[in-house]
């Protein structure tokens, strides 16, 4: 199972209605009107959390809906906002729309913030309708729906340096030796199924993160196995540490096997730093293998090889000194700060839509026009004549007309509102 994608559904709060009132007070018999707005809904953030590093919360849940805006009441008393929702994700979560695969944004800094789906307006109170020539509206408008999204949610570690090798090289047990991380480790091939993160600390001002991240296999840059899920998170580790299994029958074969799928990835592996460790100095196996193997990677130009036993700790200390001293002289690792938000989803679409359905019933569709219709009151004339004029305004009477619809017909704006057609 994938810990480091999910896909999940955002729908931010609905705006709260407005309210038709008058005043009605002892000795004010002409109160006028006076009742007040619907409360905005509630808006989404994504938030990063340092202390997290998979998206497993969001294997169990998917859709997250924030809270409605009260409706307003009389005294011109607005409608209370909808509380605000905060969905944490780690560091290095890239957000994506799952349809065109666009970004908005790579969340990197600890409590960082994206606003992803906004809230919706409240509606109008009658209080705002007030005219000199009109001094007295019985009508009021609805509150606007909250946005609705689905996101792709990506994670891409950051880590400093990163653990790579076969499974079962003794990735987990390193990372348990030199971290205070507490990784599942057993005798089997994929006991590390999703990343885990630690902190090395090497002096009181000194250290990196380590990142033990699942073995690979041969075809892991095709998707075989873990395949990308382990690859997406190495791209931006800025020095490797390459741990070969030394009793293995092929260690050498290993080390090969493991550069050809980092370059087949093609992600500027082949330019990161790497440290090759011979791991399982304990065993007579990688004892026997070690002289040739040494020479063989010192005859191609690798310097940085060592002999290492992360069962014993033999050797471990001098790799992360000299992955330190790589990291100092590396450039920091730099990525696009990402916005505050995301596009709105509107402005809406001005295009409307008008069939005749096998019922000889007629259908507008259109975003502009059915959120009008959205945000109309049908329980009052002077909001429907409201409705009415917004129609003629966008075209939609005269279009009907011409489609020729005719008196008593039954018109249907999107699929919530049914209508009759009056001339």
């Amino acid at each position: 199972m994938s810990f480091d994608r999910a896909l999940i559904e955002v729908k931010a709060g609905d705006g709260g209605n407005g309210v038709v009132s008058f005043r009605r007070e002892k000795y004010t018999p002409l109160g006028g009107p006076d009742g007040g707005h619907g409360g905005v809904g509630g808006s989404i953030y994504l938030v990063v959390n340092a202390h997290m590093n998979t998206l497993t919360f969001f294997q169990r849940r998917h859709h997250f809906k924030a809270e409605k805006g009260q409706h307003g009441a009389g005294k011109k008393q607005s409608g209370a906002s909808g509380a605000d929702m905060e969905i944490e994700v780690p560091r290095g979560t890239i957000v994506r729309n799952p349809d065109s695969n666009e970004s908005y944004g790579d969340l990197v800094e600890d409590n960082q913030r994206l606003l992803v789906a906004r809230g919706g307006p409240g509606g109008r109170g009658n209080s705002s309708f007030a005219t000199s020539t009109n001094q007295a509206p019985r009508m009021a408008t609805n509150g606007v729906p909250g946005e609705v999204r689905e996101l792709l949610l990506e994670l891409k570690l950051l880590a400093d340096v990163g653990l790579v090798g076969k499974p079962n090289a003794g990735k987990s047990t390193f990372l348990s030796a030199t971290t205070a991380a507490r990784p599942k480790i057993a005798d089997y091939p994929f006991t590390t199924l999703q990343p885990n993160l630690g902190v090395v600390e090497l002096s009181l001002n000194e250290g990196f993160v380590l990142a033990d991240i699942p073995g690979l296999i041969e075809g892991a840059s095709e998707g075989v196995g873990l395949g990308y899920e382990f690859l997406r998170h190495v791209e931006r580790t800025r020095v490797l540490i390459h741990l070969i299994d030394g009793s293995a029958p092929d260690p050498m074969g290993d080390y090969h096997a493991i550069n050809a799928e980092l370059t087949a990835y093609d992600a500027g592996f082949e330019n990161k730093p790497q440290l090759v460790c011979f791991n399982k100095m304990d065993l007579p196996d990688a004892q026997t293998q070690w002289p040739d193997f040494e020479r063989m990677l010192k005859d191609s130009g690798s310097a940085d090889v060592y002999a290492i036993s992360t069962a014993t700790h033999l050797g471990t200390r001098d790799i992360l000194f000299r992955a330190l001293q790589i990291l100092h002289e590396l450039p920091p690792l730099v990525v696009d700060p990402a916005p505050s938000e995301i596009p709105v989803i509107r402005p809406l679409e001005s295009d409307f839509r008008i069939r005749r359905g096998a019922d000889e019933v007629w259908h507008v569709e259109g975003q502009a026009v059915e959120l009008a219709a959205v945000r109309s009151r049908f329980d009052s004339e002077e909001s429907l004549m409201r409705f009415h004029r917004k129609l003629k305004k966008m075209g939609v009477i005269d279009a009907l007309r011409e489609a020729g619809v005719s008196e008593g017909d039954t018109v249907w704006i999107g699929e919530d509102y049914e209508l009759e057609w009056q001339e």
